[in-house]
Parts: structure tokens; sequence; C-alpha cells
């Protein structure tokens, strides 16, 4: 058997008194060494502890020693309870710290409210193991020591571990409500940003090359000199 019984030193004290078992037997049901049954014997180990019956507390059985008294290779089994004791409740509240963190747990606070701001008070007592005072205190800057804080993960200090400070998060953001982020206008593709505008294609030679420019007035050959000389003779010139 692997379990030990209760106060095994008191046990065996009291098998050598009131059992003729053999050293190795009560050794072995008491989880102790042969040579320290044999002390106990003697007197020599355990002088001052009382016996412990364990027939009373329901660890064996008369018969069970019984057996053994009269098999030396035959080894004790300790009996099963038939009491079945309910687990004590865990009781919640503030995580306990040691006395050489404590002094870190304001520094560890204010990096949850900084980089959690989704975590709830409740949470961050729990991981940082804070009271609700402070925390209040920490979130309006009226702590006392609020000038000299310095924001450090609760994990590099020992206060909480990676896994207690993840299911807090994931716990948080599945409790927020989801919000539609907005980003904007977005690119369109270069198929549309690239593509010239619609034009119907060029059907005549004009509209390929553009239109001519007009001729200029064709000068007439055949000038009559005696008009433009009798024009000239009537004009007055200004003295």
């Amino acid at each position: 058997m692997n379990t030990a019984p209760l106060m095994p030193k008191a046990t065996a004290v009291w098998l050598v008194e009131n059992t003729s078992l053999t050293f190795d037997q009560i050794a072995n049901f008491c989880k102790l060494h042969p040579l320290e049954v044999k002390g106990i014997a003697d007197g020599e180990v355990a002088s001052g502890i009382k016996g412990h019956d364990p027939i009373t507390s329901g660890q064996l059985t008369r018969e069970e020693i019984a057996a053994a008294e009269k098999d030396q290779n035959r080894q004790l089994q300790l009996a099963v309870s038939k009491v079945r004791l309910p687990e004590p409740a865990r009781k919640r509240g503030a995580r306990y710290t040691p006395l050489s963190r404590r002094q870190d747990r304001p520094n560890a606070i204010l990096w949850l409210v900084r980089n959690h701001p989704e975590l709830k008070d409740a949470q961050i007592m729990r991981l940082a193991g804070t009271t609700k005072s402070t925390l209040q205190a920490i979130r309006s800057r009226t702590h006392w020591n609020s000038a000299a804080l310095t924001p450090a993960d609760p994990v590099t200090l020992g206060l909480c571990s990676q896994i207690d400070l993840d299911f807090e998060v994931n716990r948080a953001a599945k409790d927020r409500p989801h919000v539609e982020e907005s980003h904007g206008d977005t690119l369109l593709p270069a198929e549309t940003t690239t593509r010239a505008p619609y034009r119907e294609e060029p059907r005549t030679e004009a509209e390929v090359f553009g239109a001519a420019a007009p001729k200029p007035a064709e000068v007439e050959d055949d000038v009559d000199v005696h008009s433009v000389f009798a024009s000239l003779k009537g004009l007055k010139v200004k003295e």
C-alpha cells in the first residue's frame, strides 16, 4: 500500500505494544524503516508518543491483524473508509500574495489597467490579489504612491500565471459586445483605376488625325495695277 495511516509513528507504537507483528510488517504498514520500528520497541525512538489504535480509527480490522500475526509474510492492508468526506469548498477571494511581492501589486494593477482596459474590477482583483479600494485609487490616480508607480507585467512579477491572465482576457473579450470596425473607403482594383474613360472608336480620318487647318485666302494672280495706284492718288497726305 502506498497510503500511510494517520499518525504513523503513534500507530507503530500501538502495534508494537499490543500485537505480535514483526518489525517488517509494522514498518511496511506505517511506512517507516524497520530499524526505526526496532528503536520504538527498544524505547529509543518515539518515547514521548502515545500509541494510536488503528482499529478504533477504522484503519485496521481485528481480523486483518490476526491474519498477519499468523503469517509473517502477509502484509497489513489499510482498511478502506466507508465514509466519504466532501471536499472542502475553495474560498473565492483575493489571491494570496507573498510579502516579498506585495510591494509590486500596484505596478501590476497599473499594467493591467493600461494594457487590458476590457478587464473588469473583479478580474483584476483576482489576478493581482488586491482589494477594490486599492484598484479604484490607482484608476483615479489618488494612490499615495501614484507618482512612482511603473507598469509591470504581473506574470513577470510572479503574481499570476500566463494561463490565468489569458483566461481572464479571453473571458472579458467574450463578454464585450461586438462592434464592427469601419475601415473607410477601400482601394479600387487596378483594372478600374488604370482604365481610360470610355470613348467611341474613331471612324474617320479627321477624327484620327484631327481637322485640317483652314487654308489662307488665295491671292488672285490677276491684279489691276492702275486701280491700285489710282486709289493711292486719291488719298490726301496730311500736312
